[in-house]
């Protein structure tokens, strides 16, 4: 019965899994495997360091082109993200950490449209997880410096101008909606997106490849109608991979300016 089962997948199209995303390891430092995700995270934080850091190296009044494209990335997290939500009293303290995590999000999803690379990082939800997971200590610690604990937890979890009577039902509510849920559903916002997307390119890529190798006719037109929407998703996970960089960075600065807030 294995064998017929066998011979059956063999014939037919296996449309692509979540086990396309279980790669093994590159290589292992003792029990530890490294894996092609993990060498990614290092690069991309190479890439941001190295980036500003040559653009920054040689500063001048009449910048050249390295700089002026330094400046411009870091202006337009700086005016967007920054500025406009914490707000202009105490953005600037933020502002190394909102910067390098937006581009830092941005070139781990672009790896998944690079040649050669061709995977998202944030499609290992550990990854994301563990990403929105310094998020919360940010904010929380932020909110916690300023307020005090106490102070902190009130201001999360009572809302203002509210009675008294419905605290015990909107301070648990509160609770976990400030406190739990939010770096949940940030990860997991950045983890399905690129997960989706992946799982699209490849099902139309190796979908194409099947029709028209064993479909005939049929397959030699809907082949490469298969392609060419494997194209038009792949441009479509250009404009998510930059969307969602953006909204994770967005929600942290949203999340920070509520944390230095005085009334929930």
């Amino acid at each position: 019965m294995n064998v017929a089962a066998s011979a059956v997948r063999a014939e037919g199209f296996e449309a692509p899994g979540p086990s396309i995303f279980d790669l093994p390891p590159v290589f292992s430092i003792g029990a530890v495997g490294v894996t092609k995700p993990m060498l990614q995270l290092f690069l991309a934080a190479l890439l941001v360091f190295g980036f500003f850091y040559a653009a920054a190296r040689q500063r001048s009044m009449v910048p050249g082109k390295l700089q002026y494209a330094g400046e411009s990335a870091y202006g337009f997290v700086r005016n967007n993200l920054g500025r406009d939500i914490i707000g202009s009293h105490d953005f600037l303290r933020f502002m190394p950490y909102l910067a390098a995590l937006f581009f830092f999000v941005l070139i781990n999803n672009l790896f998944a449209t690079i040649p050669f690379i061709q995977f998202p990082t944030f499609s290992r939800a550990g990854m994301a997880y563990a990403l929105a997971g310094l998020s919360w200590v940010v904010y929380n610690a932020v909110g916690i410096r300023k307020h005090g604990l106490f102070g902190y937890l009130k201001l999360q979890t009572v809302p203002s101008g509210v009675s008294k009577v419905m605290w015990p039902l909107l301070i648990p509510l509160e609770f976990f909606s400030n406190l739990v849920v939010r770096p949940v559903t940030l990860a997991l916002r950045l983890f399905a997106n690129m997960f989706a997307g992946h799982i699209l390119l490849v099902l139309f890529s190796t979908g194409g490849l099947y029709l028209l190798q064993n479909e005939g006719i049929i397959g030699a037109i809907a082949g490469p109608l298969a392609w060419v929407m494997a194209i038009a998703v792949g441009f479509l996970e250009v404009l998510v991979q930059v969307l969602q960089a953006y909204v994770f960075a967005l929600l942290n600065a949203m999340y920070i300016s509520g944390a230095l807030a005085d009334e929930h």
